[in-house]
C-alpha cells in the first residue's frame, strides 16, 4: 500500500464518500490511487478548484458532515482559497488535501512551487501540516478531520508529490512517532454551570417584551427554541445563516434580520426589552436593540464569539440544545400575550406587504415575484441556495422555507459565485432531494455557466435529478449598483456595472439541460412548474428589472439622500429607479 492508497483508505474509514477535486501533477499519486480504489471515495470533478472548495462547503452545510476537497500544488492550491475562506467565515468543517512539489525540489524555485504554509496559514490556522514521511499518517489526516469538526473550521494537509508514492508504513511504538486512534466523530453536549443558567433565567423571566435571535448554531436546537419562545411569548428573528433553523410560516417568526431582513424583525429588535441570542454572531449591531434598552442573554458553543455584538448580561457557553433544555425548567410562562399578539400582527401585515410589492409592475419582470412564485410552489423537501447580490435579498425576504426545507448561501464572506457549487454539493449530500439555486447573472458569468457542465456530468447519478438554477437576468451587477447609489451617492457607472447579454437558457439547452426563457411575469408560475417537474437539471432565464430596489426594512435619511444625489448626478436609470422605488415603498406605507 502506498501513502496515497492509505489516505483514501483512511477517508473511507471516516465515512467520507465524496472528494470535490480537480487533478494536476502535484496530486498524480492520489489521482492514481482513486483508480486503484474503484473511485471510492468518489472523485467529483469540478471545472475549477475554487468550485471544488465551494462544493465541499455546500456539501458540509447540507450534510452535517465534513467536506473534503483536493487540489494540486501551486495554482490549484491558490484557487482553493476563496472557498476555504467561505468555510472559515461561516464556521464549516472542510478538509483540504493539497499537493506540493517533490521534497527534493522544495526551495529550488521549481515549477508550481509556492510557499503553501504562507498561503494557508490564515485560512487553515486551526490545523495545517506537511506530511513528509509515511509514518505521519494516519495521525495527520485524523487530526485534520477531528479539528475541522471540533472547531467548525477548514484545515489543510499538504502532501508532496513524491511522498504520495512512497510505501506506507504505520507509526511505531517508538520515540518521536505519533500514533492515532480509530476514526470517531466529535460531538458537543456541554452545559454551563447551574448558577449561570439561573442568572439567565432571572433575566428572561423579568422581561415583558422578549425577543429571540437565532443563527445557524441553533440548528440542532430548533425544538428547544420553539419551547422557549412559547413560554416567554417571544418573537423570533433569524440571522441569514439561520433562516432554515425554523420554518418561515411560524406566526411569531419575524424572518431575517439586518439589511436583507424584514420590517417585523426590525420592529422586534427596536421595541423589545429582553433579548436571547442563540447560536448567532450576527455582526450588525445597529439592527439589534439600543444598548441601554434591553437586557440580554447569549448562548453559543464557542466562547470566542460570545458577548461580541451586544452588551450581554449573561453569557452561556455550551451546546445550544443541551443548554436550552437545562434552562427551560427555570423559565416561567408569560400569561400576558399582548407582546406576542403585536409580533404576530406585524408579521401578517408584512407578508401582505411583500405580496403587494412583488405585484408592482416592472420591465419586464419584478424579481420579487420570481422569488414569491418559487415560495408558493417549493417542494416540501427541497434545498435552496442563493448567490450573493440582490438574489440574496429576495431569498431572505420572500422564499418561505418549510419544516423540511434547507437553505444557505455564502454568509459572512458573501462571495459571488457560491450559489451553483453549493447546489452541486447539496445534490451530492442529498441525491434524493430537489435543489434550487437563485443566482444573479453576474455570478453566472463568473463561474455558474461552467458549473452547469458539472451538472450535466453527474445528474444521472442522482435519484432525484431536479436541480433548478434560476438566473435573475438583468444585465447589471445590481447589488453594487444600488450600494453606489444609496451609500456613496454615486450614479450607476455603466462601464463597471453593466454586463454583456448572454442567453443562459440557450446555453443550458446547448449542453443538454432544460432551458426555460421567461420574459413576462404571467409566465413565471408555469416556468417554475416546468423546471420543478423536469427529468434533469433546468435553467430558468428570467428577464428581470434592475431598477426594483432592494430597500432595507428601515431606510435611513442618509441612504435616501445619497440615492437622490446619485439620481440627480445623472444616473442612466434615474426615472425607472424613481418609478419603481416609489411604488415599491408605497406598498409598505399604505397598508
Amino acid at each position: 500500500m502506498l501513502v496515497a492508497d492509505h489516505v483514501l483508505e483512511r477517508l473511507r474509514e471516516w465515512g467520507v464518500e465524496h472528494v470535490f477535486a480537480y487533478p494536476g501533477d502535484g496530486v498524480n499519486g492520489l489521482v492514481a490511487a482513486f483508480g486503484r480504489a474503484g473511485n471510492r471515495p468518489k472523485f467529483v470533478q469540478s471545472r475549477h478548484e475554487e468550485m471544488s472548495a465551494m462544493q465541499a462547503v455546500g456539501y458540509a452545510k447540507f450534510s452535517g458532515r465534513v467536506g473534503v476537497c483536493l487540489a494540486t500544488s501551486g495554482p490549484g492550491a491558490i484557487h482553493l482559497l476563496n472557498g476555504l475562506y467561505d468555510a472559515k467565515l461561516d464556521h464549516v468543517p472542510v478538509v483540504a488535501i493539497v499537493g506540493q512539489t517533490a521534497r527534493t525540489a522544495i526551495g529550488g524555485s521549481y515549477q508550481q512551487e509556492v510557499d503553501l504554509h504562507a498561503l494557508f496559514k490564515d485560512v487553515a490556522s486551526e490545523y495545517l501540516v506537511d506530511v513528509t514521511v509515511p509514518e505521519q499518517l494516519p495521525n495527520a489526516l485524523d487530526r485534520a478531520i477531528r479539528t475541522a469538526e471540533a472547531r467548525r473550521a477548514p484545515t489543510a494537509l499538504i502532501i508532496p508529490a513524491d511522498v504520495q508514492e512512497l510505501d506506507y508504513t504505520p507509526p511505531e511504538h517508538a520515540f518521536k512517532h505519533v500514533p492515532s486512534s480509530p476514526p470517531s466523530h466529535v460531538w458537543r453536549s456541554s452545559v454551563p454551570p447551574r448558577s449561570e443558567l439561573d442568572r439567565a433565567a432571572d433575566v428572561l423571566n423579568a422581561g415583558e417584551k422578549p425577543a429571540i435571535l437565532i443563527g445557524q448554531g441553533a440548528r440542532g436546537a430548533a425544538a428547544e427554541v420553539r419551547e422557549v419562545a412559547e413560554l416567554l411569548g417571544a418573537g423570533v428573528a433569524k440571522a441569514l445563516l439561520g433562516k432554515d433553523v425554523l420554518p418561515d410560516d411560524l406566526p411569531y417568526g419575524t424572518g431575517a434580520i439586518g439589511l436583507l431582513g424584514t420590517r417585523p424583525s426590525y420592529e422586534l429588535m427596536r421595541d423589545c426589552d429582553t433579548l436571547l441570542i442563540v447560536g448567532s454572531s450576527f455582526p450588525y449591531s445597529q439592527f439589534l436593540p439600543e444598548f441601554d434598552s434591553a437586557r440580554a442573554v447569549q448562548v453559543d458553543a464557542d466562547g470566542g464569539f460570545i458577548g461580541m455584538r451586544y452588551p450581554t448580561e449573561v453569557n452561556l457557553v455550551g451546546d445550544a440544545a443541551a443548554t436550552l433544555r437545562a434552562l427551560l425548567p427555570s423559565l416561567r410562562r408569560k400569561e400576558n400575550r399582548g407582546w406576542r399578539d403585536t409580533v404576530r400582527d406585524n408579521v401578517v401585515e408584512w407578508r401582505e406587504t411583500l405580496r403587494a410589492q412583488a405585484g408592482v409592475p416592472a420591465d419586464p419582470v419584478n424579481p420579487m415575484r420570481v422569488a414569491l412564485e418559487l415560495s408558493d410552489r417549493l417542494p416540501a423537501n427541497a434545498i435552496v441556495t442563493a448567490d450573493s447580490g440582490s438574489a440574496a435579498n429576495w431569498y431572505a425576504r420572500l422564499v418561505d422555507l418549510g419544516e423540511d426545507n434547507r437553505g444557505s448561501l455564502s454568509g459572512t464572506l458573501a462571495s459571488m459565485g457560491a450559489g451553483v457549487p453549493y447546489a452541486i454539493g447539496a445534490k451530492f449530500a442529498h441525491p434524493d432531494r430537489p435543489v434550487v439555486a437563485l443566482v444573479g447573472d453576474g455570478a453566472m458569468q463568473m463561474n455558474g455557466l461552467a458549473e452547469l457542465i458539472t451538472l450535466v456530468r453527474y445528474h444521472h447519478e442522482w435519484s432525484d435529478r431536479r436541480c433548478v438554477v434560476c438566473v435573475l437576468h438583468n444585465n447589471d451587477l445590481n447589488q453594487v449598483t444600488w450600494e453606489l447609489r444609496s451609500m456613496g451617492g454615486a450614479p450607476k457607472f455603466e462601464e463597471s456595472q453593466s454586463l454583456p447579454d448572454v442567453g443562459y437558457a440557450d446555453f443550458a439547452r446547448a449542453i443538454g439541460l432544460v432551458g426555460v426563457d421567461v420574459t413576462s411575469p404571467d409566465a413565471l408560475g408555469a416556468a417554475w412548474d416546468t423546471a420543478l417537474s423536469a427529468d434533469r437539471p433546468a435553467v430558468l432565464d428570467v428577464r428581470c428589472d434592475p431598477n426594483v430596489p432592494p430597500i432595507p426594512p428601515h431606510t435611513t435619511f442618509e441612504q435616501a439622500k445619497s440615492t437622490a444625489e446619485a439620481l440627480i448626478k445623472g444616473d442612466p436609470d434615474a426615472w425607472a429607479v424613481v418609478a419603481r422605488g416609489v411604488r415599491t415603498k408605497a406598498k409598505e406605507f399604505l397598508r
